[in-house]
């Protein structure tokens, strides 16, 4: 295998500012020539090929009627190890789950680059007649086959890599007819990979919008989306939005005009829905500033994303409390899950019926929102007093610049995700819930909150600690952790019972 992107002889200086022409030709030049497949990639032929799509099967277009008519799209995850299973996929979630976009989520060897092992995966999976691999290659099968599967359904589709190394898989996929792809240089970086410094990973994610950009410039408008973070932990609200922001920024320099932004719920719906209208609101803020004004940003709620319960009717209950929070805090798109996910990859029929009991819980709940409920609005005034301070101290860290300033951030700690694996992030800020179910923040490690935030955080933590137990500090968010995957006669105890023999006694 040749070299990784992150290594060729072209790699820019970190900046924020958009990749000069020249140079982007050499970084494709270098970059095709990675793998075989990637000599498939014809930029005039895949402008046709976008421009030969119906309407409803662009994403961008969906996305952007979608907002406009006040709608929540569905989409799930999933992927296969051979190209049948993953066509086979792809019509049951688009036919039977009745999905809006279709996704295809690529296996960890081509996340990581490593595309002989996935090779020998699909050489394995073929032979066992069963996936062996927990995704699909792209970059193995290439265009042709990528195309087909576009064909094969009826939906936008879209790139689920996982991955801090997008460059040839988003190459391979745009050409082929795929309009998005989720992925973006801070936050992925932060959430999956160890060793890759933060500077690696902005760098890759501007190579795939500058690609977007220059589809963007021939009249093809792709959808990019930042995905939040994949830790498997709690993230509150306001260190998401501080990451939507900046990794926005960093799109909006290299030309990208839709860019959706994605958060976690915390299962608090007040909660959610104030975060879902501040983190739209935070990015058209700083991307006015910086002269961005024609960004397109619609918000993607995805469901839980910490540790899911063993029982079936249990994660029913996730499911569907996970669409009507999307609906009623006016997410444009859900990003779904299963009754199964405490088990594994699930089946194809699973998935599709985790889809469509999201679907059957939007529509109840379509027509509800909370504007104007008091607990509400405190709730976004406090989110906005959380985010600001912090996307304030790290573009003043990177002079303006918000790449030098992430970079900057992260080393002095100014910027931190909870449990990050990635070795340049430190991680001493820990979330928990508090006693009416919010997500806060029980240490700031070095992020600068206002005092007042922060005693606000406290007071609010100490209460659930005193009346559940548990000690204030990392025992109260490691317990946060695990506490929706616990059996529901822990959570909520037939309490009415012993009361009853109580008073009798």
């Amino acid at each position: 295998m040749n070299a990784p992107a992150t290594r060729d002889s072209t790699r820019h200086a970190l900046s924020e500012a958009r990749i000069p022409e020249d140079l982007f030709a050499r970084m494709r030049s270098d970059n095709l020539a990675r793998w075989p497949t990637g000599a498939g990639v014809d930029f005039e032929a895949a402008i046709e090929r976008h421009q030969s799509l119906p309407p409803h099967k662009q994403l961008a277009r969906v996305m952007r009627a979608a907002d406009a008519q006040r709608r929540c799209l569905t989409q799930p995850r999933g992927g296969f190890g051979t190209f049948e299973l993953q066509r086979e996929l792809m019509q049951t979630l688009d036919r039977d789950g009745h999905a809006d976009i279709v996704p295809t989520t690529t296996d960890s060897y081509t996340r990581n680059e490593h595309w002989q092992l996935a090779q020998k995966g699909i050489e394995e999976s073929e032979k066992m007649g069963r996936s062996m691999l927990n995704g699909y290659p792209m970059v193995n099968y290439g265009i042709e086959y990528a195309r087909r599967l576009i064909d094969a359904i009826d939906k936008p589709a879209i790139m689920l890599t996982g991955t801090t190394m997008p460059r040839l898989t988003g190459e391979i996929g745009y050409a082929a007819g795929y309009s998005g792809y989720l992925g973006s240089g801070i936050a992925y970086t932060a959430s999956y990979i160890k060793e890759l410094p933060i500077e690696e990973g902005i760098r890759n994610y501007q190579y795939l919008d500058r690609l977007v950009a220059m589809y963007q410039e021939r009249g093809v408008e792709l959808h990019r989306r930042q995905p939040g973070f994949l830790t498997g932990t709690n993230i509150p609200p306001c260190i998401a939005i501080v990451t939507c922001v900046l990794d926005c920024l960093l799109a909006a320099a290299q030309g990208v005009k839709n860019y959706g932004l994605e958060m976690g719920e915390t299962l608090h719906l007040v909660q959610d829905a104030a975060a879902t209208v501040v983190c739209r609101e935070m990015c058209q803020e700083y991307l006015a500033r910086r002269g961005h004004r024609d960004v397109f940003t619609p918000v993607t709620l995805l469901h839980w994303m910490g540790a899911w319960p063993q029982d079936d009717a249990q994660s029913a209950a996730l499911l569907a409390y996970g669409g009507t929070l999307a609906a009623i805090a006016g997410a444009v798109s859900v990003t779904t899950k299963t009754a199964h996910e405490a088990y594994g990859i699930p089946t194809p029929q699973a998935n599709a019926e985790g889809l469509r009991t999201t679907r059957m819980a939007i529509y109840l709940a379509r027509h509800i929102r909370l504007d104007g409920l008091p607990e509400f609005e405190r709730e976004k005034e406090l989110i906005r007093r959380e985010v600001r301070p912090i996307v304030d101290k790290v573009l003043e860290m990177g002079d303006g610049d918000a790449a030098i300033g992430t970079v900057r951030a992260f080393r002095a700690g100014v910027l931190d995700i909870p449990w990050s694996p990635n070795r340049g992030v430190q991680s001493r800020v820990l979330p928990a819930r508090d006693g009416d179910g919010c997500l806060r923040i029980v240490d700031a490690g070095l992020m600068p909150f206002p005092k007042e935030i922060l005693e606000f955080h406290e007071e609010r933590l100490r209460r659930r600690a005193e009346r559940d137990g548990i000690a204030f500090g990392p025992d109260l968010a490691v317990a946060s952790v695990y506490e929706i995957s616990e059996p529901i006669a822990k959570l909520l105890p037939d309490r009415w019972q012993l009361d009853a023999r109580g008073a009798s006694a």
